[in-house]
């Protein structure tokens, strides 16, 4: 769409200038390795925390010089990373360095204050926005000047943090029909700035909803039933939005309105006039939201300049007992991916999921993949997982028609055993086929020894989930200090495999999106050195400080994912900021404040009440 145009002929405009403060990362397990270099073989083993070991092994060869496939890395245990072990650090080559000059392992482990240092920091936008719309609230155009911080020098997806996953991203939820964004990449003698949990979506999600919440005030109307104005209609099969991409489906409304009910969003309403007048502050902030996430397609990679591919590949082999081991190139660290993968297999073969192990993390025995983040290893791995699964049943079912002396196409499957049409006594297990395949004995004509399959899956498309979220919070006029009351999360992720990993990935967002909201934030002083370097200084959140989330859910799938599913491992976080952000001014408006740079430290809310009186 033409963005000027849209400005020139709005009837409203409004502006606003978002500080999206830096953040540092923190999971459980700082940064570590252990090098180990075996002189005489010419072989490196690297234990790494890294979300991603087969481009770590990459990487170090085109580093060290070393053979790929003399190369080992086994990142099987990893606690956490948010983003922050993507890249590959110098720590883990300066370990290996020195493991081969002494021939003997090295260990190098992070302390916290050194993994606030070099590990990579999120965040750090400036971000100059405008919304235009009709006096009857259609929006009609976004567009933005964005400053992104990188830090001291370009870290391994940086650039596509606020261009691909930002830019791209400005419709939301929303049918707008121009947008624009110039978006400024900034050096500075700062930590290296890339992906952390939501890694561009959190800050397009922000400016989407700060706009309507202001937009709503300038027009004098309810800030939901704006929103609702504006929702694309229900699509299954795809929906193109003005800055090029494709939104898989969608089905905006029925959530909101589940949302919505389950609050009595018109009793929060009341209830919050009636504790004004009598001088308490209650806040309300619903968000919606759409994102982008599963990353491939491996195209987009070459075409952005991303320097790898975005596939993924699983191996499925039978054991002749009837056990499965499935080998997968992604590499989960505190996801649940083990319980997920395996359920998925459980589900596609028919055998009990106590029969089924995941192995991962370790290059020397798993396939090649390129990673986890981005929310894309159920994605874009449980697809390439669910292909091999396929494969493998079809093979199996060619083994059963053999052994039934039955047409393939009369034998069906139901689970975990094959039988022919109509004659379900006549039946062999996929167990007894596991047995046969190996063995041997007596198989079809021209079929392989074995019951193993791998597959590749390269996405054609993104997924696109989406969500609303709604707030209450009650702010202390005398001191400043924020209380969340109360806070529901509904999200669609398309099927849910497994409900209460779901749930827990977005508890762990939403926290982490409140932490931005409230207490986090880095800061430098004027000569460069970082002054929150320990956890004395950076504040994070804690248990004691919120409500039970209240977790809804509704279920579009993605019409080209072979499971139909859609990334669940970062909506929290990128809904949660500006859900309790717009909350909190919505309480505080009565008292004259319109705006409050991130954190909202109970110092600066005092500060703002203050100066919203004229103090």
């Amino acid at each position: 769409g033409d963005t000027d145009a849209a400005f020139a002929d709005a009837d409203v405009i409004v502006k606003d200038t978002i500080l999206q403060q830096r953040l540092i990362p923190n999971a459980m397990e700082p940064r570590s390795a252990v090098a180990n270099w075996i002189r005489s073989m010419g072989e490196l083993t690297l234990w790494s925390t890294s979300q991603n070991p087969h481009i770590v092994r990459f990487l170090g060869s085109l580093v060290t010089g070393i053979p790929e496939h003399k190369i080992r890395v086994i990142a099987t245990e990893v606690g956490g990373g948010f983003g922050s072990k993507i890249p590959m650090y110098a720590d883990e080559m300066i370990a290996s360095f020195c493991s081969m000059q002494l021939n003997r392992p090295v260990k190098w482990t992070a302390t916290r204050s050194e993994g606030f240092l070099a590990t990579i920091h999120g965040r750090d936008h400036i971000e100059h926005v405008e919304m235009a719309a009709t006096r009857e609230g259609k929006i009609t155009a976004i567009r933005t000047v964005v400053y992104a911080g990188m830090g001291a020098y370009l870290s391994t997806a940086a650039p596509g943090v606020p261009t691909i996953l930002h830019g791209l991203i400005y419709s939301g939820p929303y049918d707008i029909g121009a947008t624009r964004a110039d978006i400024y990449g900034v050096f500075s003698n700062t930590t290296p700035v890339d992906a952390y949990r939501g890694a561009g979506r959190p800050e397009a999600t922000f400016l989407i909803e700060r706009l309507i919440d202001l937009l709503a005030v300038e027009l004098g109307t309810d800030p939901v039933e704006l929103r609702r104005k504006n929702l694309i209609p229900k699509f299954e099969d795809g929906h193109d939005v003005a800055s090029g991409i494709t939104y898989d489906s969608g089905d905006y409304e029925p959530l909101l309105n589940m949302v919505l009910g389950h609050v009595d969003y018109q009793a929060l309403r009341q209830e919050q006039a009636r504790m004004r007048e009598r001088g308490a502050y209650m806040g309300i902030g619903v968000t919606c939201y759409a994102e982008i996430c599963g990353l491939g397609p491996s195209q987009v990679a070459g075409a952005v300049g991303f320097g790898g591919g975005l596939w993924e590949s699983a191996i499925v082999r039978f054991h002749p007992t009837g056990k499965v081991n499935a080998y997968i190139g992604t590499a989960p660290h505190g996801q649940g991916e083990e319980t997920t993968f395996a359920q998925i297999l459980a589900d596609e073969l028919g055998v009990d999921v106590d029969d089924v192990g995941i192995i991962h993390g370790d290059t020397s025995n798993t396939p090649m993949g390129w990673g986890t983040y981005g929310s894309r290893t159920t994605v874009v791995g449980g697809a390439a997982l669910a292909l091999a699964a396929r494969k493998v049943k079809e093979k199996a079912r060619l083994l059963a028609a053999h052994l039934l002396e039955a047409a393939e196409a009369d034998v069906e499957y139901e689970d975990g055993k094959f039988f022919v049409k109509g004659s379900p006594d006549q039946s062999k297990t996929i167990q007894e086929m596991a047995t046969m395949a190996n063995v041997a004995w007596n198989l079809p004509e021209g079929m392989e020894p074995g019951l193993e399959a791998s597959a590749f899956y390269d996405p054609p498309n993104f997924v696109y989930p989406f969500g609303t979220h709604v707030a209450v919070v009650e702010v202390d006029k005398d001191n400043g200090n924020v209380v969340i009351k109360r806070y529901v999360a509904g999200d669609d992720c398309g099927p849910q495999i497994n409900p209460m990993i779901v749930e827990g990935q977005i508890h762990g967002g939403v926290v982490q999106g409140w932490g931005q909201a409230l207490w986090e934030g880095v800061v430098y002083d004027d000569n460069g050195q970082l002054l929150t370097g320990s956890m004395t200084d950076y504040a994070l959140p804690r248990a004691h400080m919120f409500p039970d989330m209240e977790i809804l859910s509704t279920v579009t799938p993605s019409p080209h994912n072979p499971l139909g599913v859609k990334g669940i491992g970062e909506t929290g976080a990128i809904a949660s900021t500006v859900t309790v952000y717009n909350a909190v001014i919505d309480a505080l408006r009565p008292l004259g404040v319109t705006g409050i740079d991130m954190p909202l430290t109970p110092e600066k809310v005092w500060q703002a009440i203050r100066q919203g009186q004229g103090s």
